[in-house]
Order: C-alpha cells, then sequence, then structure tokens
C-alpha cells in the first residue's frame, strides 16, 4: 500500500461496522443482511453531493424525483424478503442500484432489476457492470407485461396501493414478494406470497411508485 492507504482502508471498515451497528442498536438483527450491508459501501451508490451522508439512516433524494431509500428500510425488506442463495430474484425500481448489489452480495443466483428512469437505469447498469448475474432494465414494472417470469422473490423499492396481479404472475409458486403497501395513509412494508396472501409488517417512508416510462430526466 502507499503511504496512509492502509490508515484510510482502516478508517473506512471502522465506519462500514459503526454502520451496521447503528442498524443493530434499531433492532435490526438479520445477520446475512447487515454482513452484506457492511462489505457493500451505501458511500459508492450515494449521489457525490450525498456521500457524507450515506451512512446516516436517512433517504436520500436522486434524479428524476426517486429516492435512495433508508438503510434501516433496506434492512427490513431483505430481511422480509428471505433470499436463499440462487434464488431467482426480480427488484422493482433500481435507483442507483444499491439494493441490486445488496442482493448479488446475498447471493441471488440472478438479478433482473427494472428502472422506468432511463437515466437511472444506464448509470445503475453502468455501475453494476461487474456482476454477471445482474441485469439492469429500462421497464415500467407497473404496465401489464414484464420482460421475464418465474421468479423465487420480487423486491419492490416502492409503494403500491395493490400489487398487481401480473406480479404474483410472475412468481413461482412457492414464492413471495416484498413490497410497500399503502394502507390508511401509512405505507406498510408487506410480504405477498403468490397466492395473494400478506403479511404486513411496520409503515416505512417509501416513494409511490409511478407508471410509464421516463426516457430522459
Amino acid at each position: 500500500m502507499r503511504p496512509g492507504e492502509d490508515e484510510a482502508v482502516s478508517d473506512h471498515a471502522v465506519g462500514n461496522a459503526a454502520f451496521v451497528l447503528a442498524l443493530r442498536e434499531k433492532g435490526l438483527r438479520d445477520t446475512a443482511v447487515l454482513r452484506a450491508m457492511e462489505r457493500v459501501p451505501r458511500e459508492a451508490f450515494a449521489p457525490a453531493a450525498r456521500r457524507e451522508q450515506a451512512r446516516r439512516d436517512i433517504a436520500l433524494p436522486l434524479p428524476c424525483g426517486a429516492t435512495m431509500t433508508a438503510p434501516s428500510t433496506v434492512a427490513i425488506m431483505l430481511s422480509r424478503l428471505k433470499l436463499e442463495v440462487d434464488q431467482r430474484v426480480m427488484e422493482i425500481g433500481t435507483g442507483t442500484g444499491y439494493v441490486t448489489a445488496l442482493l448479488d452480495r446475498l447471493g441471488a443466483g440472478a438479478v433482473l432489476s427494472l428502472e422506468r428512469y432511463r437515466t437511472l437505469a444506464e448509470d445503475a447498469a453502468t455501475r453494476l457492470a461487474g456482476l454477471e448475474e445482474v441485469r439492469v432494465v429500462h421497464a415500467d414494472a407497473l404496465a401489464p407485461t414484464l420482460p421475464d417470469g418465474g421468479f423465487d422473490r420480487i423486491l419492490v423499492n416502492g409503494c403500491v396501493a395493490a400489487v398487481p396481479p401480473h406480479w404474483l404472475a410472475a412468481l413461482e409458486p412457492d414464492g413471495h414478494l416484498v413490497t410497500g403497501l399503502a394502507i390508511d395513509g401509512a405505507c406498510r412494508i408487506a410480504t405477498v406470497s403468490a397466492d395473494g396472501s400478506q403479511d404486513l409488517g411496520p409503515a416505512h417512508r417509501l416513494t409511490e411508485l409511478v407508471p410509464g416510462l421516463a426516457r430522459v430526466l
């Protein structure tokens, strides 16, 4: 290492450990998820102007009016996803690709990530180019057709009023999805099985999903 590099690496490791410890202090206990969040630096995916805030448990604004979800919300959703190694995942709402990278780190066999904003999709695809099992597509996940099907898990980085039937149809019979679900004025994190049965979790702030493709900022 060059002079000072070992110290920088040490500071980075300490910062990551403190980041995960702060999540644990909020009651998050899924070891696999916390380990992934320690190893995938959120600041590497945050907008340049917001990188100093990346290790705080807050949502960060992105171009196009999108939002980088707060880490504690991400951790809860990933924990509820119960992803198993080599399972096939569809992610809705790529954003910067941070959660996509976490899915890959957790051992997903393949990740198809859909993003309605072309600029975000292209930037995320470039950022994630080294991950062979990840594919980012500019697509509208709320449209009645999807690029593919047969998924073990679907992760929705946003909030909807109801789960579209074509999402459930894209799941394997024993699969499930995790999404924000608007109920009584709050966005509840819900696990929804392929048969439509729901397990409602806590309320968290998630951006409402908007239909249609956006080709430019």
